[in-house]
């Protein structure tokens, strides 16, 4: 049996983020989390409306760092 290594979930995006962007991944969270306290929607806001990200992209970044803050 054959083990599954694609890479899953809000990782997946990160390679096309940062060459969208133009930026990497640990720059977009800071900003996410220099907007903290707020709800994920109204961080996916700021990146979407403050740097041009598109819906998934920007639920990307929000939900990993979400995660990986504990906050999620």
């Amino acid at each position: 049996m054959m083990s599954d290594n694609k890479v899953k979930g809000p990782v997946s995006y990160f390679p096309s983020i940062e060459k969208t962007y133009g930026q990497p991944v640990a720059h977009w969270q800071k900003i996410v989390r220099d907007a903290y306290p707020a709800k994920h929607m109204d961080l996916v806001a700021v990146l979407k409306s403050a740097h041009g990200f598109g819906h998934g992209h920007a639920n990307a970044i929000v939900a990993y760092t979400l995660a990986e803050d504990g906050l999620k």
